[in-house]
């Protein structure tokens, strides 16, 4: 039976609605999309839960309204700006001898439990990059193997919960229920790169408004993903003060004369900001170089990311730049000479049946990924928002939704509707680890009780 799914992408210049159907045979098909300006962010993070709403509700709309159908659950994008990344590992002993998905799914919950996560974040993902089965390293996927003992590593993205709830009252806001939460730069990835650079390594860049999300594959396995708060919209800035006009006169100069190729000597014409009947000459090579040194401060921070890593010794496929940013002319050049001896790929989404001409952008591959991850896991396994491990012989997006009770009672406008889900589903390994949660907490409390008296 075909699945009809949401994907909102929330960036932090844009917010973009696509509706999807699944087909039996795993094929997707686009059927309605709507994009809209993101308001009530500020750097990928909500700041005003109204206007946010407001901002999905528009694109949600548009897109129903192509597309014919009501949806009323949705994956979501989240910026990695409050993310925070660890590795952990687990070890489990295998009684039958026989490694079976739940020997796997109680690994992967052991490495999750070990990392020690705070209290106040939430895992986003919980992506394994080495299975090792007895003594032997790097198992693509053990299941069926003869063993004693299973072994996981695991790479954590978590974030902050209050900034979960803030993005789960603002898609509620909206009149949808959020069934998954995707980290950008790993939904980027999933539209971006192909299977020959997942193996042989490569730096995912998407290149947004007002950031950058930076996501490191190593051997089939995300390992590392950080986040800048620098993007576009910063050129437009640095364009406005240097050459004294409106912002929104120095956005049409970047999309107009922006390059980063050899520069013009020739006149433009600008108003002066706070005088606008008044106009004053500038030179398209003061143009070019304000551009210049923007773009390329950015980059070298980027690649000292990519140093920090210490992953760049394991990636053999180069730099993959994506996102409205990496569209600005002669970029590639400029990030070639930047990122040293790596080669750089400009990418675009994948293509897919009914993919609209205007969501065919570098700026849409966020939200192409979001549609993508519904379909199938790209990770042999992973434990994502709801606590759920999945894997690629599931079945297509047969997700939980997200429900962070505890952190509810944070005050929110009136306009906003906080309907708790109607069905509840019940997953029983977040169950067994809530118990053993407990169990910990009143093991500390006997332990604090005992010192105390």
């Amino acid at each position: 039976m075909s699945k009809t799914i949401l994907a909102i992408d929330i960036g932090s210049t844009k917010i973009c609605a696509i509706i999807a159907q699944i087909e039996d045979d795993n094929s997707v098909s686009i059927i309605g999309a709507g994009t809209t300006k993101a308001q009530g962010l500020r750097k990928g993070s909500i700041t005003n839960i109204e206007l946010a709403a407001r901002s999905i509700k528009t694109a949600v709309d548009d897109a129903k309204r192509v597309s014919g159908s009501d949806v009323k659950t949705a994956i979501v994008s989240i910026s990695g700006a409050y993310t925070k990344s660890l590795n952990s590992n687990g070890i489990v002993n295998i009684q039958s001898k026989e490694i079976s998905f739940k020997e796997i799914e109680r690994v992967m919950h052991t490495s999750l439990y070990n990392a020690n996560i705070p209290n106040e974040y939430e895992v986003l993902h919980a992506l394994p990059y080495n299975f090792k089965v007895d003594d032997q390293d790097f198992i693509e996927d053990p299941l069926g193997m003869n063993a004693s003992r299973l072994e996981v590593e695991t790479h954590i993205i978590t974030t902050q919960k209050s900034n979960l709830n803030n993005l789960k009252k603002a898609v509620n806001g909206a009149g949808v229920e959020v069934e998954n939460v995707v980290l950008a730069s790993y939904a980027s990835s999933i539209a971006t790169l192909n299977a020959d650079e997942k193996e042989l390594g490569a730096v995912i860049i998407d290149m947004g408004g007002n950031t950058c999300n930076i996501a490191i594959y190593s051997g089939n396995s995300l390992r590392y993903n950080d986040f800048l708060g620098v993007g576009s919209n910063h050129v437009t800035s640095d364009l406005s003060m240097a050459l004294h006009t409106p912002l929104n006169i120095a956005d049409n100069v970047k999309l107009s004369y922006g390059t980063l190729l050899t520069p013009s000597n020739d006149l433009i014409e600008l108003p002066i900001i706070g005088d606008e009947s008044t106009t004053h000459e500038v030179s398209l090579e003061v143009v070019h170089n304000v551009i210049f040194a923007r773009v390329e401060e950015t980059l070298m921070i980027l690649a000292q990311f990519i140093e920090k890593s210490g992953l760049k010794e394991q990636v053999g496929a180069g730099v993959i730049l994506t996102g409205g940013f990496s569209k600005m002319e002669g970029i590639r050049d400029l990030a070639v000479a930047t990122f040293g001896s790596m080669p750089v790929r400009l990418a675009r989404p994948v293509e897919m049946n009914g993919l609209f001409d205007n969501l065919r952008g570098a700026e849409f591959s966020s939200a192409v990924g979001l549609v993508m991850y519904s379909k199938v896991p790209y990770t042999a396994y992973e434990i994502d928002v709801n606590k759920r491990v999945r894997h690629t012989n599931e079945s297509p997006t047969s997700q939980n939704r997200v429900n962070f009770k505890e952190d509810l009672d944070i005050p929110i406008a009136p306009s906003i509707s906080l309907e708790e889900p109607k069905e509840k589903m019940i997953n029983l390994e977040a169950n067994k680890e809530k118990k053993s949660d407990e169990a910990s907490d009143i093991s500390k409390f006997w332990n604090w009780a005992t010192q105390l008296f």
